[in-house]
């Protein structure tokens, strides 16, 4: 297996350079949405017809307007691909399937192939590491657990739209140990924060908005807000965006100082 599992062993999103960021990017997520292009159609592939209509159902609900179009099989939309508007991404359900089985892996390689650039997430019923490993290597932007709600649906797929990788945090907690867990070299905002924040802190740098980050950390939304609040006095920052700048900037810093000092 070629994938570079330390990537995100640490979070499910690679950092965002500074000078990318700017107001209504992947840190202001709670006002930014990528759903938010119209002109593309978001694509459900699952073989059960309940199931699928029922999450189309759900999406358009909070998405009023924009074009949600569920098949059976990815060459059912392939029939209908040239009438349609173009693709924004494909949710694809495998339910109680195992990405190891190398049936289900060759779906999911051809569909990533086909549907390229726009970005494939993953729903499943497993949270196994070893199934979210090979659908990562498949080239999926999202790995969903079927344990969690729509909101948390929808967050994942924006964040694959700008970019982002998701997985459930719970499933890579071994993948942490595996790779020599604490490290605490590695952690030069320990003594800013408390743990929480530090948790928080690390996710707003990985763009992530407070849906993903209540869920990752087993919080309500309203005490991941007080978290920011407090991170944001600390930092003397006015919003996410500058929150994220500053913590880039001192991790930086510091990173580069201790590698001086070596």
């Amino acid at each position: 297996m070629n994938l570079d599992i330390a990537n995100f062993a640490i979070g499910s999103h690679a950092p965002i350079p500074p000078q990318t960021m700017k107001a209504g990017d992947a840190f202001e997520a709670d006002s930014g949405d990528a759903f938010t292009k119209t002109g593309r159609s978001l694509v459900i592939i699952d073989p059960r017809a309940l199931d699928r209509e029922c999450f189309a159902q759900s999406i358009r609900s909070r998405r009023s307007g924009m074009e949600v179009l569920h098949f059976s099989a990815i060459g059912d939309w392939k029939q209908m691909r040239d009438s349609s508007l173009p693709l924004l991404a494909v949710l694809l359900n495998i339910g109680g399937r195992k990405v190891s089985d190398p049936v289900v892996e060759s779906e999911i390689r051809t569909i990533v192939n086909d549907v390229a650039p726009a970005p494939v997430i993953l729903l499943a019923d497993s949270e196994e590491l070893l199934q979210i490993l090979i659908a990562l290597e498949c080239g999926v932007k999202g790995y969903i657990p079927s344990s969690v709600g729509i909101d948390v649906c929808l967050e994942v797929i924006n964040l694959a739209l700008v970019g982002g990788i998701f997985v459930p945090v719970n499933s890579v907690t071994s993948l942490r140990h595996m790779l020599g867990g604490a490290d605490t070299s590695a952690r030069p905002l320990d003594g800013m924060f408390t743990l929480r924040q530090s948790e928080v802190v690390e996710a707003l740098r990985r763009g992530k908005a407070n849906k993903i980050i209540a869920y990752e950390l087993n919080l309500r939304e309203s005490t991941v807000k007080v978290h920011i609040r407090n991170i944001m006095k600390k930092l003397k920052a006015t919003n996410r965006t500058e929150v994220a700048f500053k913590i880039n900037k001192l991790f930086s810093t510091q990173i580069d100082a201790r590698e001086n000092w070596l």
